[in-house]
């Protein structure tokens, strides 16, 4: 498990459109079609890297809060499944389903462009975008990694989000998330 550090896109990016493969719904979704009323949270994610696995619990937790809040949530894989079995599409729905569906989709990348315009480098990379969809947050969920010992609170991204519902400004000083790199082709 190699630890590579997000990319940390401009503060005011417009979020990238998209048009991509759901694998909950099966269907093509746009970002248009699944951002939330006032805030959109933008995960790339994969099955198998245990950054990911180590922080599901608060993944769901938090999405399963904040979506009451207007707040949608929305993971993408962009790894190259040929390399990476474990990611592909049929994979993606068998994890969802576990989780208990906690995210408005979790679309399939195939051709990591989206990845790239998002300039994700790890999986977790997280992107909070405000209700016009500009970047307010990008960053890690907080400071626990499978190896270290601090508590998984989600507390980065839980105060962005509680500034963003308050229309507070959001602290400009961000951490990156840390995690495996995206399985490019």
């Amino acid at each position: 498990m190699s630890a590579t550090s997000s990319n940390m896109m401009s503060l005011g990016t417009l979020a990238p459109n998209f048009e991509l493969i759901d694998t909950i719904s099966h269907s093509i979704l746009t970002l248009q079609s699944l951002k939330g009323n006032k805030g959109t949270v933008i995960m790339f994610i994969c099955n198998h890297c245990p950054y990911v696995i180590h922080i599901k619990q608060q993944l769901i937790d938090i999405a399963n809060h904040y979506t009451e809040q207007s707040i949608n949530f929305i993971a993408i894989s962009s790894n190259d499944i040929i390399n990476y079995p474990q990611d592909a599409p049929d994979k993606m729905t068998e994890l969802m389903s576990e989780w208990k569906n906690p995210f408005v989709a979790y679309l399939y990348d195939e051709s990591q462009e989206v990845a790239k315009a998002y300039q994700a480098a790890c999986t977790p990379d997280i992107y909070l975008f405000n209700e016009t969809l500009n970047c307010v947050y990008r960053g890690r969920l907080d400071a626990s990694t499978p190896k270290n010992n601090e508590p998984l609170t989600g507390v980065d991204l839980r105060t962005a989000l509680d500034d963003l519902l308050a229309n507070k400004v959001i602290n400009a000083t961000q951490i990156p998330s840390i995690g495996c790199n995206i399985k490019w082709k």
